[in-house]
This record gives structure tokens, C-alpha cells and sequence, in this order.
């Protein structure tokens, strides 16, 4: 799994019970996952279909820096199926971990479009597609 985000838990993204409120978190790794779709998928129009449930491990306090992890599971026609697992960055304690999120690949009339990926790629200078509208 890698482990590319780092989150500092501020002020601001706690609950009223003083611990990171669920809600951000699940911000966080949606937004984390579509940026990984796209960089995998190589287009900037994917959309989140499905994500399994969501198992809250532990508790992220004020203070914490938290890493998301997301893996590749799966390449469909049309989607890609990832894991995630978010942790405490020093003490490694898992926090959060969602089995299944599914994410497809839209044409630029937004219906699903194969991709013609089927194992993972490492970009290292950049993102090869084309922006909408250009």
C-alpha cells in the first residue's frame, strides 16, 4: 500500500467529542482516491461509484499527522477498485480502513468509458492527458 498523504489534524476538524470528526476523514480519502483514479486512469473526468463500508479502527486526536493509503485492487472495463487504509503517521496505529472503493472512467458526454488499463502505473513526471476544454 502507499502511502502518499499526510494530514495534520487541526482545531478545525474535530468533533464536538475533541477527536477527528469522521466526516473530514471521509473528504480526505475520497479526494485522495479519485487524484489516484485520475493519475492511474489518465483522465481528469472519474467519479466515486461505490465505496464498502467503513471500518473506524481507532480515534485521530489535535495534533496527529495521519497518512492515507490507497492500493489498487482491480481494473474493470470501465472502473478501478481500490483499498484504503488511513494511519497514525509516528505510531502506525491504523485508524480507518475501507476494503472497496470504486471509481469510473467517464467520456466528456459523463457516461462510462473503457480505460484499457490493467495493472498500475508509477508517474514520475507528470500526468499524460488532456485537460477538459483544451
Amino acid at each position: 500500500m502507499n502511502f502518499y498523504t499526510r494530514k495534520w489534524v487541526k482545531p478545525e476538524d474535530l468533533n464536538p467529542n475533541g477527536s477527528l470528526f469522521g466526516g473530514t476523514l471521509l473528504r480526505w480519502i475520497d479526494e485522495e482516491a479519485v487524484i489516484y483514479a485520475i493519475v492511474q486512469l489518465g483522465n481528469p473526468r472519474v467519479v466515486t461509484k461505490f465505496i464498502s463500508e467503513i471500518n473506524f479502527v481507532s480515534s485521530a486526536y489535535q495534533g496527529d499527522i495521519i497518512e492515507l493509503g490507497i492500493q489498487a485492487t482491480h481494473f474493470g472495463t470501465t472502473s478501478i477498485t481500490m483499498r484504503c487504509e488511513v494511519r497514525n503517521k509516528i505510531s502506525k496505529k491504523s485508524i480507518l480502513t475501507i476494503e472497496k472503493l470504486v471509481f469510473v472512467n467517464l467520456n466528456e458526454a459523463g457516461e462510462p468509458t473503457p480505460h484499457g488499463k490493467t495493472e498500475i502505473s508509477y508517474v514520475h513526471q507528470g500526468v499524460d492527458f488532456q485537460q477538459p476544454g483544451k
